[in-house]
């Protein structure tokens, strides 16, 4: 496995191999106490997925867990452990019946529209996840139906939105970085899993860049600056100074919007063994992961299978200590919301062993920034059009689909998230 990775990293990477072999000589020059820096998030890494696993074994969910009722009584104490977990279940967003609906109109909405028919017509192919052993989710590429942009743009959805912006610490030394009280939308896609399916879901892996967090200066010299550089005590995965400077490596599927989390919605009830997402709940993981890369045993042109225009990808043979403290998150219900930090490991479950439909709307807080306005204005044409979204394959299914959800649907709240309204 690690040589037929190793082939498709390298082939991805040729382009940037020069890149990578002068950013990973200058970053061992800058860091002159590695042997210390690796051992310190080392030790750091082991001792959080030691006690995940404890966790585990007593039957404790390692996922903190909320009330979408209960948001403004979280305290101090609950917003560290989201911060040091990196990942929530926010529950009861959206209730029970109204999901239900929205589940029996999106599967009205493929059925009545010929969806499958076309997608196999198209011959459509997505190889963001080529480089993971496992790639190959059951994920729908529609983008414009109203269940999916009637949950996007709901109230309910966007104080959630908010709540999860300001996790984060917004300023920075050259003044605030995002606006976390209101939030832009991000179209993605649907998940519908049937139960008993046996295809692959998606292995271990981080998205938001993956050659990208060594060679891109936002990431190396401002958001990653205490990793490869100062007092690595001082990094803190939730400050956001350079997230929005990031300039992405153009790739179908590679997200070019700031998200303070990625995210779904629970259109059925799912948990361990449906086929779900998987998660390891440790935020500063990465950092281990991107001094890893820098040791004496990964050669001078690699970085630990990170491949460009590729998901980041989890190699056993380089990341075995991460997986230790992988797992399935908890039990989930319709309505119920979970999000991770864009640093997290995740990944889907390979076999569906339950015995319903596992399905999710993939919705995902993008706060108010320059970048994320850029991006809203190309996905504007693509709403009005019925085209898909810009960061995805251009595959267009939706452009004569009937019953889309077009401008005139947009509430007001609607309007300002497509970037219609200040």
């Amino acid at each position: 496995m690690l040589q037929e990775a190793r082939q498709k990293a390298n082939a991805a990477n040729e382009p940037y191999r020069a890149r990578i072999v002068e950013t990973k000589r200058t970053l061992r020059a800058r860091i002159t106490d590695m042997p210390a820096r690796f051992a310190s998030i080392t030790e750091s890494v082991e001792s959080q997925i030691e006690e995940i696993v404890q966790e585990r074994a007593q039957g404790i969910q390692p996922v903190p867990d909320l009330d979408f009722n209960q948001l403004d009584q979280v305290t101090e104490e609950q917003k560290h452990k989201i911060r040091q977990r990196g990942c929530l279940v926010i529950r009861n967003v959206f209730e029970e019946q109204r999901v239900t609906d929205w589940n029996r109109q999106l599967d009205d909405y493929l059925t009545s529209n010929n969806y499958l028919e076309k997608l196999a017509a198209s011959g459509a192919v997505d190889d963001y996840f080529s480089t993971l052993a496992s790639a190959k989710p059951q994920i729908y590429g529609v983008y414009w139906s109203p269940p999916q942009m009637e949950a996007r743009t709901d109230p309910a959805m966007a104080a959630v939105k908010q709540f999860l912006n300001r996790l984060w610490h917004a300023d920075s030394p050259e003044g605030p970085v995002f606006d976390p009280d209101h939030d832009l939308l991000y179209a993605d896609r649907v998940r519908f899993r049937q139960p008993g399916d046996a295809s692959l879901g998606l292995s271990a892996h981080v998205d938001a860049g993956s050659i990208e967090r060594w060679i891109d200066p936002a990431y190396r010299d401002k958001v990653y600056r205490h990793v490869f550089g100062g007092d690595i005590a001082q990094y803190d995965p939730f400050e956001a100074w350079g997230r929005t400077e990031i300039e992405e490596i153009p790739s179908p599927a590679v997200c070019r919007m700031f998200r303070t989390f990625q995210g779904w919605t629970a259109l059925t009830s799912q948990g361990p063994n449906d086929g779900t997402l998987q998660l390891l709940p440790v935020a500063n993981a990465i950092v281990w992961m991107l001094l890893r890369a820098l040791q004496d045993d990964i050669p001078e042109d690699e970085l630990c299978g990170a491949a460009a225009c590729r998901a980041m990808m989890i190699v056993k043979e380089y990341h075995d200590l991460l997986l230790r403290g992988y797992g399935s998150i908890p039990q989930v219900e319709p309505g119920d919301t979970v999000f991770w930090h864009p640093d997290v490991l995740h990944g889907v479950e390979d076999e569906h062993r339950g015995s319903g439909y596992s399905s999710v709307l993939y919705i995902a807080p993008v706060p108010d920034c320059a970048k994320n306005r850029a991006y809203a204005k190309l996905q504007q044409k693509a709403f009005e059009a019925g085209r898909s979204a810009p960061d995805f394959a251009a595959e267009d299914f939706e452009t004569d689909f009937k019953g889309r959800f077009t401008r005139q649907k947009l509430s007001p709240l609607g309007l300002r998230q497509m970037g219609y309204q200040d």
